[in-house]
């Protein structure tokens, strides 16, 4: 059976939310972690993984600790099932593009197209993450 983690961080908590309805969408199947409590080697273990980091500054990944777990988990992703997802406030989603063309570069296979809401997931935002993890779960 494959492994399936939903990996996030969260400064407000919407992106916490949206990590939550990705689990519920693989049916519980991926454990959900905190960026905080995990590192890149630890990550790798997975087959898929799910990444959740709200748009920071200038459109850009969170930087303290979600940019530098991604950095270290770039050059482990190649082959391995991804899908991205994450809040905003402004902008047009330039940090998503970035991430997502990365996580290409990288090497990685992106089994939906990534999901953004703007600031806390409404009904409509929840059920699109539910619909990710989904994806994700039956890559």
């Amino acid at each position: 059976m494959e492994t399936m983690a939903v990996i996030f961080w969260s400064g407000t908590g919407n992106t916490a939310a949206m990590a939550s309805a990705v689990v519920e969408g693989t049916g519980k199947q991926a454990k959900l972690i905190n960026v905080l409590d995990t590192n890149a080697d630890e990550a790798a273990k997975y087959d898929k993984l799910a990444l959740g980091c709200p748009s920071m500054g200038d459109e850009v990944l969170e930087e303290d600790e979600f940019e530098p777990f991604f950095t270290a988990l770039e050059g482990k992703l190649s082959g391995k099932k991804v899908v991205l997802f994450g809040s905003y406030d402004w902008g047009d989603g330039q940090w998503m593009r970035d991430w997502a063309e990365r996580t290409k570069k990288a090497g990685a296979v992106l089994c939906a197209d990534p999901l953004i809401v703007n600031l806390s997931p409404d009904a409509n935002g929840l059920k699109q993450c539910r619909a990710l993890g989904d994806a994700l779960a039956n890559a």
